[in-house]
C-alpha cells in the first residue's frame, strides 16, 4: 500500500500545479491508497489540475526526464519489438527499443507491477521517461490499434502471405472457443470506440494485403489504427458480425442485410448491417443507431424559421415535405417533427424502410417487399387505421404519393421525404412523376430542404475574417464580415476543428401566388422567383447566418450549398 510519504509527494505536486483544494486531494488520495487504486489517476479523475503542469512537476520531484507532446516520436515497427499486451495493460509506451536498451514512457511512475513486468520481459535495460496520460493512452491506441492486445497471442505464428484458403481454415493457435471470444471482445471494442467518437458509420473493408477500419464521423470518413495482420483474421471477424445480423455466414457472393441489436455500457444500440462481396473479400457497413432524444432544440433553429415549422406542425391536415440528398439528415428532422406531434390525443403510424428510430407511443411499420408490403401498400391499411399523423420513409413512386395525397385531402397530416436539390425541386419532382399540379397546389403544405454542415468546436475555435471582395462575390452580408470563426484543433474534437453537425434549411410554404404558378405548369426558375418574392429564405443565406454566429465555418456552407445554390 502507498505511504505517507508518497501521497504528500503527490499532493504537492499538484499544488504546484494549481490545485487550491489540497487538504480534500490528500483525503482522496488515502481513500484510493486504501482501495489499493493508483493515485495518479485518481488525481486525474478529480479534474483539480491542469494535466500538463502536474506531470512536470511530478516529473520534477521523481527525478525523471519529462517529454513534451511532440518532442518524440516512436521508432517505426515498434510494435513488432515491444508486446502490446505488455505496453497496453501497463499503459506504457516504448519509444526507443534495440537490442540491449528500451526507452519507456509512463504517466504513473509508482507502478510496481509494470516496472516487475518489463523487466521480466524484456530483459533489457530501461530507461523510465514522464509524459502526460493522454498523450500515452492516445499514442498506445495510433501505435497499436484498436483491440492489439486482444489479437496479440492469436496472431504469433501467422504469416502475413497467407493466402485466402488458409484464411478460410483459420489454423488455431488458440482453440476455437478463446479465438472466437477475442473476435468478440474486438467487435465490442470497436462499437465501444465508435461510440465514444460518435461515429454514425463504421466500415470495415478488406484491402488487398490489409484490412481497413474506418469511422464516419460528423460525416467524414476517418481511419482507425488496427492492429498489424489484422488480414489474416479478417473472415473470423465479418463472420462474428453475420453471426450477430442472423445472417448467412457460408454465402459469399451476394449482398446481404440484416441488424443487430446489442447493448454496451448499458446503452442499447441498433446496428443496420449491409454486406459487398469485393475482389478482396467481403466488405461490411455498420450504421449506428443509438436511441437519441429527439428535440426541436437540438435542430439549431432561428426564432423565425422555427416560428415557421411550428405554424406548419400546427396544421390539421396536408403533406409536409423534407427534402435532400441521402445523408442530409431527413429522417432526424422527421423524427423530432413527429416528437413534437406524439401527444396522447393523436395517433401516430409510420411505415419507413428500414425503421430507424423507435419512438414510444408511435405505430411504425417496417416495409417488406418480399411480401409485398410497399409504401403503397402499407399507406393504403394506414388510412383504414383511423390515424391523425402519417409518417412515410420516402415518395418513392406515383402510386404512394398519390395515396399520401388522398390522405392529406381527407383530414390527415402526412410527412415525407424526397430527394432534391432545394425546396422548389419538390415541386418538379412531383410533376415528372405524373402527378396533376392541382392535386400538390392542395395538399402540400411546405417542402423544406436542407443539408448538414459540421459545427465548430467550441474549445479551439478563432475569429477569422475575409476579402471584402470574395464576400461580395458571393453574396455574404458585409456588416456580418467580423463574426466569423475558423476551425483550429485540440483534444476534444480530434484535432480536426468540429464537433457534431447541425442542418441548414429553407422552407418554401404554399402560398396562393405559388399555386398559380403550379397550376400553370411554371418553369423551376419562375416557382423559386415566386418563393422568394413569398419570404422563403435560401439555405445559403440560412448557412451564411450560422457562420455569422460562430456556429460553421463560411467554407462548411459553401460545399454544401454549391449544388443548390
Amino acid at each position: 500500500m502507498p505511504g505517507p510519504n508518497l501521497i504528500e509527494l503527490i499532493v504537492r505536486s499538484a499544488a504546484a500545479a494549481g490545485c487550491r483544494d489540497t487538504a480534500h486531494l490528500r483525503t482522496v488520495l488515502e481513500d484510493a491508497a486504501d482501495r489499493r487504486q493508483p493515485l495518479v489517476d485518481r488525481v486525474l479523475d478529480e479534474n483539480v489540475v491542469d494535466e500538463e503542469r502536474f506531470f512536470q512537476e511530478l516529473a520534477a520531484a521523481v527525478n525523471l526526464p519529462y517529454i513534451a507532446e511532440g518532442q518524440t516520436d516512436p521508432q517505426e515497427g515498434l510494435h513488432n519489438r515491444f508486446p502490446a499486451r505488455l505496453a497496453l495493460r501497463h499503459r506504457i509506451f516504448p519509444t526507443h527499443v534495440t537490442g540491449m536498451e528500451a526507452t519507456l514512457l509512463t504517466y504513473n511512475p509508482f507502478d510496481l507491477g509494470a516496472r516487475q513486468a518489463v523487466g521480466q520481459d524484456l530483459r533489457k535495460r530501461v530507461h523510465w521517461q514522464l509524459a502526460s496520460r493522454h498523450r500515452i493512452l492516445e499514442a498506445l491506441h495510433q501505435g497499436y490499434g484498436v483491440g492489439a492486445e486482444n489479437f496479440e497471442q492469436l496472431l504469433e505464428g501467422r504469416e502475413a502471405g497467407d493466402d485466402d484458403d488458409e484464411l478460410k481454415q483459420e489454423v488455431n493457435v488458440l482453440d476455437a472457443d478463446d479465438e472466437e471470444a477475442t473476435v468478440m471482445n474486438f467487435v465490442n471494442q470497436v462499437f465501444r470506440e465508435g461510440l465514444k467518437e460518435r461515429a454514425t458509420d463504421i466500415h470495415v473493408e478488406p484491402l488487398e494485403r490489409d484490412l481497413r477500419i474506418r469511422y464516419r464521423i460528423d460525416g467524414k470518413l476517418i481511419e482507425v489504427p488496427v492492429p498489424p495482420n489484422m488480414r489474416l483474421l479478417q473472415n473470423s471477424l465479418v463472420s462474428r458480425l453475420k453471426i450477430m445480423a442472423h445472417l448467412d455466414i457460408a454465402e459469399r457472393r451476394l449482398p446481404q442485410d440484416g441488424r443487430i441489436n446489442l447493448e454496451l455500457d448499458g446503452e442499447p444500440i441498433d446496428v443496420r448491417v449491409a454486406t459487398i462481396p469485393s475482389v478482396n473479400g467481403e466488405s461490411v457497413a455498420l450504421r449506428l443507431l443509438t436511441r437519441k432524444k429527439f428535440d426541436m432544440a437540438a435542430l439549431g433553429l432561428d426564432a423565425q424559421t422555427e416560428a415557421i415549422i411550428r405554424k406548419q406542425l400546427a396544421q390539421p391536415n396536408g403533406i409536409i415535405l423534407v427534402t435532400g440528398p441521402t445523408g442530409s439528415g431527413k429522417s432526424t428532422t422527421l423524427y423530432t417533427f413527429l416528437k413534437e406531434l406524439n401527444t396522447k390525443d393523436r395517433r401516430i403510424v409510420t411505415i419507413e424502410d428500414p425503421v430507424e428510430n423507435k419512438l414510444d407511443g408511435v405505430v411504425q411499420i417496417a416495409v417488406k417487399p418480399e411480401i409485398d408490403l410497399t409504401f403503397a401498400a402499407g399507406l393504403r391499411s394506414i388510412l383504414r387505421g383511423d390515424p391523425n399523423v402519417i409518417m412515410v420513409g420516402e415518395m418513392r413512386d406515383q402510386e404512394t404519393v398519390e395515396i399520401a395525397i388522398r390522405g392529406a385531402l381527407t383530414g390527415h397530416l402526412v410527412f415525407s421525404t424526397l430527394h432534391t436539390n432545394d425546396a422548389v425541386g419538390g415541386i418538379s419532382r412531383l410533376l415528372d412523376m405524373g402527378i396533376e399540379p392541382f392535386m400538390i397546389s392542395s395538399s402540400v403544405r411546405a417542402f423544406q430542404a436542407q443539408r448538414l454542415v459540421r459545427t465548430l468546436c467550441p474549445h479551439c475555435k478563432e475569429p477569422t475574417s475575409y476579402e471584402e471582395s470574395y464576400l461580395k462575390a458571393i453574396g455574404f452580408p458585409l456588416e456580418w464580415r467580423d463574426r466569423m470563426s475558423k476551425p483550429v484543433g485540440c483534444r476534444s474534437c480530434r484535432n480536426t476543428g468540429f464537433t457534431g453537425r447541425l442542418a441548414i434549411m429553407e422552407i418554401c410554404c404554399m402560398s396562393e401566388g405559388l399555386q398559380e404558378k403550379i397550376n400553370t405548369r411554371a418553369t423551376s426558375m419562375e416557382l423559386k422567383a415566386q418563393a422568394l418574392k413569398d419570404g422563403m429564405v435560401p439555405m445559403r443565406y440560412y448557412g451564411f447566418r450560422k457562420a455569422a454566429e460562430g456556429i460553421t465555418t463560411l467554407e462548411e456552407v459553401m460545399t454544401v450549398t454549391a449544388a443548390s445554390e
